[in-house]
């Protein structure tokens, strides 16, 4: 197959093509060739009135409370490549909405914050080659999207305040191949888990792809250490046993021991922390820890993604995780922790209908 300019790499970045390079932000809202900076009115219009056209007068968008606006409305063939953006307001109540080839159920259906790895509404640096969040609240993804006839992303603001939201995507107008599938993510969120109930990361998927990544957002309700439970991929079938069975929570996001460290504050005083770490694919970027008055849990934000050894999957896939810490008598303690998870894959359409979204309060970080 010819080179089409789809995904580059550094293996291939020097070769040419002939795919057209495109970009949609508040100053050329459709990405049209040559249709940036032509704003006469916008966010930017004050600050810019002694300048005029062409001087940053429309850099963002204001999205009132119960909108849903078009991000972007791409006639294909084509891939997303990269998308940037800042929003203001509450991230998980900011629902990011993604429709390919005219479908009308979305492959893509998140909160915000969530989507780009930071579910508890606070900054947390990332830095990975599929989402980085920089400071102070730059959401950044290069997950590869391509799509064939459209593409249309929206923001819906389900909040009771307008948000301001700067944003880009970058994109390319090109072939696409036959065996490229659909990008999607799936959000839930189950708050308290049901005793002895594992914890549904995704479910219902049907068709041909690959599984690529998993973000939780996971607050802990009891003492002790939580993350005893396997994580498990049923496959093409699989009804009561995985193909694929984990060891233990801090083993599928590639830690080890509890993700602790020691460490030596002074001669003979160490203490045993969680430790922060943040790589190309897997991370434990966010501890919130508890500070003795309001903030009583711990928090916990965490990824996972399977660019080197994405699960394949021919038919259908249904993905689990176990919520585990401990009780006396080194037994097992099944745990009812507030867990929130964002699941990213591959599929082929039609894209099965998602379950709902949960409602305004049961989305809510209390």
């Amino acid at each position: 197959m010819a080179f089409n300019g789809l995904g580059l790499h550094l293996g291939n970045l020097s070769r040419l093509s002939n795919a057209l390079s495109r970009s949609i932000s508040p100053e050329n809202f459709d990405g049209s060739k040559g249709g940036g900076a032509k704003a006469t009115e916008g966010t930017g219009a004050h600050c810019a009135r002694d300048l005029g056209r062409g001087w940053k007068v429309s850099p963002s968008v204001r999205i009132e409370a119960g909108q849903t606006f078009t991000l972007a409305d791409i006639e294909g063939p084509g891939a997303i490549q990269q998308i940037w953006m800042t929003p203001t307001g509450n991230w998980r109540f900011s629902i990011l909405r993604f429709y390919w080839d005219d479908q009308e159920q979305p492959s893509v259906e998140c909160p915000v914050g969530d989507f780009f790895a930071c579910g508890w509404g606070e900054y947390a640096q990332v830095s990975s080659l599929a989402v980085c969040v920089n400071p102070g609240s730059a959401f950044n993804c290069y997950w590869e999207m391509p799509f064939r006839r459209r593409c249309r992303i929206t923001l819906e603001n389900i909040a009771d305040e307008a948000m301001v939201l700067y944003y880009q995507i970058n994109y390319t107008l090109t072939e696409v191949p036959d065996d490229a599938a659909y990008f999607h993510a799936q959000f839930r969120r189950t708050n308290p888990l049901p005793y002895k109930q594992p914890y549904t990361i995704l479910d219902g998927v049907r068709g041909q792809g690959h599984y690529v990544g998993t973000y939780m957002a996971w607050q802990v309700n009891n003492n002790g250490w939580w993350g005893e439970g396997e994580i498990k991929f049923f496959l093409d079938g699989d009804d009561e046993f995985p193909t694929i069975c984990g060891t233990g929570t801090e083993d599928y996001f590639c830690g080890s021991y509890d993700f602790d460290t020691r460490r030596r504050h002074a001669p003979g005083v160490e203490t045993i922390e969680y430790t922060e770490f943040t790589t190309p694919y897997s991370g434990l970027p966010q501890v919130i820890r508890p500070d003795g008055h309001y903030r009583a849990n711990t928090r916990f934000g965490l990824y996972r993604w399977h660019i080197m050894d994405p699960i394949r999957f021919q038919s259908d896939l249904r993905v689990t995780i176990q919520a585990l810490g401990w009780r006396s008598g080194g037994r097992y303690l099944p745990l009812q922790d507030d867990i929130a998870s964002v699941a990213y894959w591959y599929q082929t359409l039609p894209t099965a209908p998602f379950p709902p979204l949960p409602d305004r309060d049961s989305l809510e970080i209390v």
